[in-house]
């Protein structure tokens, strides 16, 4: 006899008959990354990734300039976020402790792929420890982000989520606009676009979707470039 849904909703780590974690589901389609989160877009052109994200003033006594939703983790990756902000934080610090450790063990800079799955590794440990430690937290992540850097390769661009899936792309959004703006990318991208064409992209379909009108205080802008720079 099968437990009720409710009944395995309980437990972070109790997963239905069918194979499901409804506490990832939950996350997954919750108003944190959807209904509520500000928009984050990136899109990749050959000399680097851009990235324009949605800063919404919810206070007129809130100082705009210390909200980052966009955040360097080397110099040649850097991340934008929707959702949980103090989650974000979390993530991107172990992804900058990865980072530094590759570069001090291999003397080389971490690939794009390869500190994407450190970014998901918290994320698929909740509720649990490794190797006798405490959990890092006691439910899935409430953030999405965008992760864009440049290796030996050329520019990526990987989208995570709370279950600790990534993919890769060459234009993607994320948050509460994310479907109307995916819509536009598709019918305005191609892979030979500019830097100047790509910030242009990112301005139009942000002031598509934002409720305020778009400025330089409520939009955040950012881009990886194939010199070794992040800003």
């Amino acid at each position: 006899m099968f437990l009720t849904r409710s009944e395995y909703d309980c437990g972070v780590n109790t997963f239905s008959p069918e194979g499901r974690l409804f506490q990832v589901s939950l996350f997954l389609w919750s108003r944190y990354i959807n209904s509520l989160a500000s928009t984050a877009v990136g899109i990749v052109t050959p000399l680097g990734v851009i990235f324009g994200v949605e800063k919404r003033d919810q206070s007129p006594l809130l100082e705009a300039s210390l909200i980052e939703k966009i955040m360097e983790i080397e110099c040649h990756l850097g991340c934008a976020m929707s959702g949980l902000t103090a989650n974000a934080r979390t993530i991107i610090d172990h992804a900058r402790v990865t980072a530094q450790n590759h570069a001090f063990t291999y003397d080389e800079a971490i690939n794009v792929e390869s500190v994407t799955q450190a970014v998901c590794d918290p994320a698929l440990r909740f509720g649990e420890g490794v190797h006798g430690d405490e959990a890092m937290m006691s439910r899935p992540f409430g953030v999405a982000l965008l992760i864009a850097g440049i290796d030996e390769l050329g520019p990526h661009l990987y989208h995570t989520d709370p279950s600790g899936t990534f993919t890769t792309y060459s234009a993607m959004a994320i948050g509460s606009g994310s479907e109307a703006v995916q819509s536009e990318l598709q019918d305005k991208y191609h892979k030979q676009m500019t830097l100047h064409e790509a910030h242009s992209l990112i301005l139009k379909v942000l002031k598509q979707v934002m409720e305020e009108k778009l400025d330089a205080h409520n939009v955040q802008l950012s881009q990886v470039c194939c010199r070794p720079c992040f800003g």
